[in-house]
């Protein structure tokens, strides 16, 4: 005997028991077991005895060392004896039930599996074949199987497959031996192999004889054979197999005989795999009809209505749901075309991209519902990307890893000849001012700014009438109805505007139009607001309300409010499309006199934001009541200049006059038009209730189920133009989106107080549906109404996780707190059945819609609100925030603004330049102000990140603002500022493009002069200066981000990009200055919104066209990033679990600013060497600890949920890397120009 052999490294001695029976039984392996039978029964029937009586036996054999196993697996293949196998068998039994999932790692590396297939093919060559060796030699291999990766290649190979079939259907009877083999097919029918070649032996057959008619005996025998014909119907083959032969109908009517007889729910697991067959059934085409036809909607439907109260009973109302939403009929939107309802035609077409196809198609081909039985319909497994905006699995290579060292390394490539961009020379003057002729004693000089981009931009181009929103409800003292007759649209039968003017007073019964609005107000309380600013160091005029004066806002608020007089002098007169106007004699504190051309609810008010909700005598066929009062209507509205100073009504109205929309918009927004001030309480991310997908997603079903329960009635379609809003008798909301920025194309009502609503798709596009701007009117206080956008095209949202929308009520505005709040419950985001065509899909076939829905409730009669996707900031917003901007600078700002081109729409792209005024015109400050380093910024190249333009707004305010730390900006650095890169898009209501139908931010690399301009020249601004090498230190591009939390950069590295991929490289390719990483490390010590973990420094392929990577690339800017702010919340730091709001994003902007100050200091240090010890010193010790480097909101910033949710973690809308802390030194070269990161992550939502 080979002693050391059977020692073991556990101290077990040499001389126990059971080590002493395998070493006898060792050394008869061979010939000796043949010949002395009965010794190998008795020693194998020993040592079964020890493992089974003492748990040590056991121990001693498995244990690390021992060569028992191999002993045991050798007698088993040598021995010839049924006794003596029978034994080793019921050792092997026993060692693999105790701490199986090692022991049978261990029984599976030394071959035990082919072992036990070859006497299983042994056994059933003898006849008859003995029937307790094949019990025992299925049950073990059914304990193996699972744990064997290749067990059933193995089973299929030796020809052990056959050999168990042959058996099952011998012993369909014999339920003891049928269990075990039953146990084994379900682990064979794992391989799809496999399952196909036991769907040809007529195995589905059998396994559908065994589970059927009902019986609850040899329940547990049921329960195996379903999970074998669950496995067996993954494959299509069987699956169409099961529904030829009749078998859909025979599942479903077992189902209810299960669902109506386990009263005590003690057979879940039969009803589960019952569920499961007909799920993968329902995979196909074929099985989805036979389930239809079999009523199996109304069956699931009744059964799991009857399961909700019973929590336990959730798997099977989880699987019901979702074989019922697989099964439901696909169908189109209800829409006539898929593409935008509005249409620009565009000077030239490209050549080719997806605007090029959409020109190309022939007529009539547009949605086309792809339905094929290669459709992913499992919500479980399925993986929906969306091309080149997908969010790629953290798990795996990331296969668009940029891994070209020469494209990873940037080459300064200006691309044009200067003469070319000599002509961007006008717009850096700041370079070679000299400001010989400026008087530095005087308060202001125009020859310090030249300002092109003023109010007067806004000048004579529009010949349209302005609706001016005026208020929706009046004080209770005074309400008005009145008559007339009114066309549709607003704008009928107005006269042409004049250019812009002074206000005058407004003449008393005269047709409103902007011009002649007039506004007194009391000077004695035109004071300004010092707020403390969020710096914590200094203040600064009106820009931000610390939490401790939040209290006061309201009262504030309440205080100032300006009395608008709405006279009624006789009928509306329809021709004008407005109403008379009568000085008001006694003003409160300030009269506004605004005409009211349509009415809502009867009341003589103008319906705020639009001329689509009431109507009031349109030509949809409305009639306005008799004028009962006859005494005009005072309403209270807030005046909220002292809490808002870059905010002014009229101002707003006279840069609407200058805006172009392709629908021509001729009303404004009553949250555009007032304002926005954010709410002093704080708004946590709501908790999701338990159930709430699950009880939305039934709500669906019963529209199929209970059709004659649906409404089905349009109430609002952009698809009729003459008039949108369909006319009703009052039982349906009113809705309107024709406004500036505003983003709804259809509403159907479908129950009582439930709607869908359809998002129109950018201009020239037939897709991008995210953002929403609506206007709601007509509404029943206190009932609870549900909406649902349709058309929703990523597969995950943040609604999902805790984020709301947004709601803005006139009548609360009018009671002192105009503002916007999230509000919704019940809110989630969810695959629905509405077929999206592969045209809109990048050809793949097969993909659906996904609903947003959400609840809520309205507080106010009479009111009007406006639901949006996130704080909504117009292009018009934009151009009066500039314009109020002028009101900050002093002597020592030096600011300009200038028009940098106009956009396809005719829109001015406005550019900024602000920097501090040199001290004197001596030579030496002089030269200190031209040799300050650039900074550019730019925002909003996407339409729908709307925080970008909030964040943008605190980065302005701060910059102009009186503070020692702006100051001390202004002289440190030249700030290049485009505020908004895609104004068309933001103004028509796009959500990503432009209106040339492209993503903008995928244009850097080849920009068109007529299909892009404003990327063209922003990008001709930064080769101008990379040709004068006056690269900037830092570019960055803010943008939103719809499926993370928190505010975050993306980077360009190269070491870090390497780091990410599988290329080779040398040392002296990864040479990089770490400078990149200064700015985002110390904004996440001063920002508490900002998350450095979810920073990424990744170069990916998709991304070379976006301006973070080119403007890196071929500007040289190192320090190049795309700012992304969370549209949701923030999971970290003093903002955890709390919603963002524009207080938080303005303080963003802000802190951006005070980092460059930190950047300033480390930059402006000469021993470079040290650079980044002495960043350490200045950030290191208060850098907030980041618990880990959440990358990919799906995987793992969010909890999993007490249910499933039917989407893939497919992220479509970020594209972050991990962050990787690899920190050697700093930059030698500080001034380098940084690029722009694009939000790249946004990905079409």
């Amino acid at each position: 005997m080979n002693k050391p052999k059977m020692a073991t490294d556990k101290g077990v001695p040499s001389n126990s028991r059971i080590l002493m029976l395998l070493a006898q039984l060792e050394r008869m392996n061979g010939e000796t077991m043949a010949r002395d039978v009965e010794t190998a029964r008795q020693v194998t029937a020993k040592i079964y005895h020890l493992i089974q009586t003492q748990e040590k036996s056991g121990k001693e054999v498995m244990s690390k060392g021992s060569s028992g196993m191999e002993v045991i697996l050798a007698s088993l293949e040598n021995t010839r004896d049924v006794p003596t196998t029978l034994n080793i068998l019921y050792i092997l039994s026993e060692l693999l039930t105790v701490g199986r999932g090692r022991r049978v790692g261990v029984f599976v590396s030394k071959g035990g599996t082919g072992i036990l297939f070859q006497i299983l093919i042994g056994a059933s060559k003898e006849l008859p074949p003995s029937e307790e060796l094949m019990l025992q030699l299925h049950s073990v291999l059914a304990k193996v199987g699972p744990k064997d990766r290749k067990f059933g290649v193995k089973a299929r190979l030796s020809g052990a497959l056959n050999v168990t079939v042959n058996l099952t259907k011998q012993n369909l009877q014999n339920t003891k031996l049928l269990l075990p083999c039953l146990q084994v097919l379900r682990v064979y029918s794992t391989n799809s192999v496999n399952a196909i070649s036991l769907g040809k032996n007529g195995v589905v057959e059998i396994m559908f004889k065994i589970v059927s008619p009902y019986s609850k005996k040899n329940t547990s025998l049921l329960k195996v054979a379903l999970d074998a014909l669950g496995a067996l119907l993954k494959s299509k083959t069987n699956a169409r197999r099961a529904v030829d032969g009749g078998h859909v109908h025979i599942l479903l009517a077992l189902y209810q005989d299960w669902h109506r007889n386990d009263t005590r729910h003690r057979h879940m697991l039969i009803r589960k795999g019952l569920l499961v067959c007909l799920r993968n059934i329902t995979n196909i085409k074929l099985g989805r009809k036979a389930f239809i036809d079999a009523d199996g909607m109304r069956i699931l439907y009744n059964s799991s209505s009857e399961c909700l109260p019973v929590r336990t009973l959730d798997p099977l109302v989880n699987t019901s749901s979702l074989i019922m939403r697989k099964c439901f009929p696909k169908n189109r939107l209800p829409l006539p075309t898929i593409k935008s309802a509005f249409h620009y035609q565009l000077p030239h077409t490209p050549a080719a991209g997806p605007v090029a196809q959409l020109y190309s198609q022939p007529p009539g081909v547009d949605d086309v519902v792809d339905e094929s039985d290669n459709e992913e319909t499992d919500a479980d497994t399925e993986n929906d990307t969306e091309n080149e905006e997908d969010e790629k699995d953290q798990n795996t290579a990331n296969d668009d890893i940029e891994t070209d060292l020469n494209k990873l390394h940037p080459k300064k490539n200006p691309g044009r000849p200067f003469e070319e961009l000599r002509v961007y020379e006008r717009f850096f003057l700041e370079l070679s001012e000299d400001f010989q002729g400026y008087n530095f004693e005087s308060s202001k000089s125009a020859s310090t700014t030249s300002s092109s981009f003023s109010s007067s931009s806004a000048s004579n181009r529009s010949s349209r009438p302005i609706i001016v929103p005026t208020a929706q409800a009046l004080s209770p003292k005074h309400t008005h109805t009145l008559s007339s007759q009114e066309d549709c649209n607003p704008t009928k039968g107005q006269p042409p505007l004049p250019a812009p003017t002074a206000p005058t007073p407004a003449p008393s019964l005269t047709p409103l139009e902007l011009d002649t609005i007039h506004l007194t107000k009391d000077q004695d309380k035109k004071e300004e607001a010092h707020i403390p600013f969020p710096d914590a160091r200094t203040t600064l005029p009106s820009l931000a309300r610390p939490p401790s004066q939040g209290q006061m806002i309201e009262q504030d608020l309440t205080n100032v409010f300006e009395c608008i007089s709405l006279e009624q002098e006789g009928a509306l007169n329809s021709g004008e499309g407005g109403r008379g106007l009568k000085q008001d004699g006694s003003p409160v504190n300030a009269t506004r006199h605004i005409q009211s051309p349509l009415l809502l609810g009867g009341i003589a008010t103008r319906r705020v934001g639009g001329g689509s909700g009431s109507n009031l005598g349109s030509e949809c066929g409305s009639e306005g009541a008799e004028d009962e009062g006859g005494e005009g209507s005072v309403l209270e509205v807030p005046d909220t200049a002292l809490l808002l100073p870059l905010h002014d009504p009229d101002l707003y109205v006279e840069m609407v006059k200058g805006t172009h929309s392709v629908p021509q918009y001729a009303e404004v927004a009553y949250p555009d038009y007032f304002g926005h001030v954010p709410p002093t309480f704080r708004e946590p991310l709501q908790e999701r209730v338990y159930g709430v997908q699950r009880s939305k997603i039934f709500q669906d079903i019963e529209r199929l189920i209970h059709p004659n329960d649906i409404v089905d009635k349009v109430v609002y379609d952009l698809d009729i133009p003459s008039c949108p809003v369909v006319e009703d008798d009052g039982e349906s909301l009113k809705f309107n989106s024709q406004f500036e920025s505003g983003n709804l194309r259809k509403a159907v009502q479908v129950r009582k107080y439930e709607y869908d609503l359809v998002l129109n798709s950018d201009i020239n596009s037939n897709h991008y549906h995210q953002w929403f701007y609506f206007e709601v009117s007509g509404m029943r206080v206190g009932a609870t109404y549900r909406f649902n956008i349709i058309n929703s095209e990523k597969s995950n949202s943040q609604f999902n996780y805790g984020m709301q929308v947004l709601m803005y009520s006139v009548q609360e505005a009018i009671s002192g707190k105009p503002r916007w709040v999230r509000t919704g419950t019940d809110i989630c985001y969810y695959k629905n059945h509405f077929a999206r065509s592969s045209i809109a899909a990048g050809g793949q076939k097969g993909k659906s819609y996904y609903t947003m829905t959400f609840s809520t409730s309205f507080s106010h009669k009479d009111d009007v609100c406006y639901f949006a996707y996130h704080y909504p900031y117009t292009y018009s917003t934009l151009k009066m925030h500039l314009s109020k901007l002028e009101a900050y600078r002093t002597p020592h700002i030096y600011l300009r603004q200038d028009v940098l081109c106009e956009t396809l729409g005719g829109n001015s792209c406005p550019f900024l330049t602000i920097t501090a005024m040199p001290e004197s015109n001596s030579n030496d400050h002089i030269c200190q102000f031209r040799n300050r380093p650039l900074i550019f910024l730019s925002a909003r190249v996407h339409p729908g990140e709307t925080n970008a333009s909030w964040v943008m707004k605190g980065t302005l305010e701060f910059l102009m603002g009186s503070s020692p730390l702006a100051g001390s900006l202004r002289e440190s650095y030249i700030f290049k500022i485009v505020p908004m890169l895609n104004p068309d898009g933001v103004v028509n209501g796009n959500h990503r493009c432009s209106l040339s139908g492209e993503d903008l931010n995928r244009q850097w690399q080849n920009p068109n002069l007529e299909l892009h301009p404003t990327i063209y020249h922003t990008k001709s601004l930064l080769q101008y200066l990379a040709h004068i090498q006056r690269a900037p230190l830092v570019y960055c591009d803010y943008h939103g981000h719809s499926r993370k939390k928190n505010v975050f950069m993306y980077g360009c590295s190269v070491k870090e990009t390497v780091w990410q991929s599988n290329i080779s490289a040398t040392s002296s390719d990864l040479q990089e200055d770490l400078g990149y990483r200064a700015l985002p490390k110390i904004l996440s010590q001063i920002a508490p919104a900002f998350s450095m973990g979810s920073c990424s420094f990744v170069v990916e392929r998709s991304k070379e066209s976006t301006a973070r990577v080119v403007v890196w690339r071929e500007i040289g800017v190192q320090r190049s990033y795309t700012m992304e702010s969370t549209l949701c919340g923030c999971d970290q730091g003093k903002y955890k679990g709390l919603q963002i709001g524009t207080r938080e994003l303005e303080e963003m902007g802000a802190q951006f600013c005070v980092a460059l100050l930190r950047l300033k200091r480390l930059t402006g240090l000469r021993n470079h060497q040290h650079l980044l010890d002495l960043e350490s010193d200045i950030i290191g010790p208060h850098t907030k600890v980041v618990s880990s480097s959440t990358t990919y909101v799906m995987e793992e910033d969010e909890p999993s949920f007490l249910e499933a949710i039917d989407y893939s973690a497919e992220s479509g809308d970020e594209d972050g890397e991990p962050e990787t802390e690899h920190v050697t030194e700093l930059p030698e070269n500080p001034d380098h120009p940084e690029q722009l990161s694009d939000s790249e992550t946004n990905h079409r939502e």
